[in-house]
Parts: structure tokens; sequence; C-alpha cells
């Protein structure tokens, strides 16, 4: 069985460790014995919601006020300056989580797999559990790469296509089958990448959220009416114009297994009907995450820090750019172009 200690009366805690003192509160005491996946589950359900509360009080200290740290809904926007990252990965620690994160890498996408891969050990989640799921047609292209302790890569092989239209639809499917045959008792949260990227800083527990979308680098300081939301009427990710609160990248987003399961079958459920009706929709994806996101506020967000379009762009607003698409001849890398 499992106790939460909640009070802490008595502590002689100091107003700077007190995030750290209420951590101790509210540890989970475990009982000797083993624990099966439901009793599991269960545990981790109710300490995430702890974490979670937990986690709110580092956000937005100190404040910037450069930029806006929390959306109209309540989610906090994750900027440099947003968060203490020693506080943070205190409270995570503790709760020995795993962290699956998906890559596809089809046709000449393998040769970006090096750098992703040495630049995630370096960044990506330091120090905790993380288990790589890579999704290929060329398994035997696979670059050898030192992975550090309880870092874990399993490929897996998947058809060719000759489409890139059709590689980056078909991930909501592979997406959901895997949460539901392999990660409900192997992971916490997930999070799926592009992986014609490359990390440059941090990327740490901060982001972990139920729900996480990443504000899309063209799109986080421009007016509503410049977003390339889906606007047919006709297509299942059709936003009505006026509409809609940010402009999301779907090159990267993630957050708890059941939350990013209902995400990816949603999301699947309307390509199907839009492959029915012979429509695609703008930005095929990318446009329906954003109806989702639309109708499902994510529950975290993610500045564009953590998904630039160019190391060598800039802007007064992004301190630091921890994770970039590489620079790439679409035409040369995509199969159809």
């Amino acid at each position: 069985m499992f106790s939460f200690i909640l009070d802490g009366k008595g502590s002689d805690c100091s107003l700077t460790s007190s995030v750290f003192c209420s951590i101790k509160h509210v540890f989970i005491l475990i009982s000797s014995g083993s624990e099966n996946s439901s009793k599991r589950t269960q545990r981790m359900a109710f300490s995430a919601a702890i974490v979670a509360t937990l986690a709110s009080w580092v956000f937005n200290t100190p404040p910037r006020t450069d930029v806006a740290s929390v959306t109209p809904w309540l989610a906090p926007i994750v900027w440099e300056g947003t968060f203490d990252s020693t506080l943070i990965d205190s409270i995570y620690k503790q709760q020995n989580i795993t962290v699956a994160t998906t890559l596809f890498a089809l046709g000449k996408y393998t040769r970006f797999l090096k750098d992703f891969l040495e630049s995630a050990e370096e960044h990506y989640f330091v120090g905790f559990r993380v288990h790589y799921y890579l999704f290929t047609d060329q398994p035997e292209a696979i670059p050898n790469v030192k992975l550090g302790q309880e870092r874990y890569l399993t490929v897996k092989k998947v058809p060719s296509l000759n489409r890139w239209q059709d590689i980056s639809m078909g991930r909501m499917e592979i997406l959901k089958k895997l949460i539901e045959n392999e990660l409900a008792n192997e992971a916490d949260y997930i999070f799926c990448l592009d992986v014609d990227t490359k990390f440059y800083g941090r990327w740490g527990v901060e982001t972990l959220g139920h729900l996480v979308g990443v504000i899309h680098p063209w799109f986080f300081n421009v007016p509503r009416f410049i977003f390339t939301y889906e606007h047919r009427r006709e297509s299942q990710a059709y936003i009505p114009a006026g509409e809609g609160d940010y402009y999301y990248t779907g090159a990267a987003f993630g957050g708890s297994l059941k939350d990013v399961q209902n995400l990816t079958k949603t999301c699947r459920e309307q390509l199907n009907i839009d492959a029915a009706n012979s429509i695609e929709a703008i930005w095929h994806e990318e446009s329906h995450l954003n109806k989702y996101f639309f109708y499902n506020k994510p529950s975290k967000l993610l500045s564009p820090e953590y998904l630039w379009r160019d190391i060598s762009m800039s802007a007064g607003q992004v301190k630091i750019i921890r994770f970039s698409h590489v620079a790439k001849n679409n035409a040369e890398v995509r199969p159809n172009l």
C-alpha cells in the first residue's frame, strides 16, 4: 500500500527551500513487496497530480516581462527564465519516470540520426530514463551511437512510402498503436519529435505535462490571421477564420500516454475521413494537430526555444535555442519533390 504525507506542520522551512520541504512532506512511502502494473498505474496517476502542483510553483519565477508566460487558459508557456531547473529536477527525480521518445527516419532521413541521438544524449532529459523508439525502413543504416545509463533505443522496421505527406500523416496511426500495445507499463510520458533536428541546449522535465504543444517558430509573434490553419470547411482539420489561439508545430508534441493516445486516435480518425473524401489538409498532420489543440487545450506550451527553424536565425525574445531543425534541401531528401 501507499500513503502520502500531505501536511507540513512544524516545518522549519525557509522561503527559499519551501519547495524542497514540500517535496519531503508529499513523498510516497512504499512498503515492502512487489508492485503489479495496476498499482503502479494508480501510484503514478496520483503522484503525477502532486508533482504537477509542486512543479507549477517553480514556473514563472522570476517572471519575464518581454514574453507571455501563461496562456488565456492559465497553462504555462516555458521560456528561459521562467523555471528553476534545480528545483524542478529535484521534484521529478523522486518519481522514477520514463520518457518514451519517437522518431521516424525513412529513406534519406536516416542521415540525420547520428546528430539527433548524439545531441540528445548531451541535452535531452539528462539524468532521466529515456527510451527512444525509432521507426525506419532501413534498420541497417542506423548509426552506432553510444547511449548513457538508462537510455535505450528500440528500432522498428516500417514500409517505405513514396510521398513524404503519407509518411507524415501515417505517424498518428503508428504512435497510437505503440502507446496501446507497448507503452502502458513501460513509460510515463511520451514526446514525438522530428528526426531532422539537433539539440543545442537543455530539454528537461520542465517540458512535462498532460498535453504539451510547441509554438511554431514562424508564428509565435505574428497576428492570428497569419496562421496557416486549414480553413476549408470540407476538411476535418477546419478552423474558422478569426478563431484559434496559437499555431503549433507538428514536429514536436507530447504529454502523458493517455493524453497523447487520445490525440493520435482523434487525429487519425479525422485523417481517415479526409482521405475517404479525397481531401488533404493544407499542412497535413500538422493541420489536424492544430485542430485538436484548438478544442483540447494543451496543459503546457513550449516556446520556440524548443523547436527553432535554423540555428542562424535570431529573435530578441529567444534567449537560447534548445532544439532546432537542421538546414537541408527538401527536394533532395524528400521522396516526391
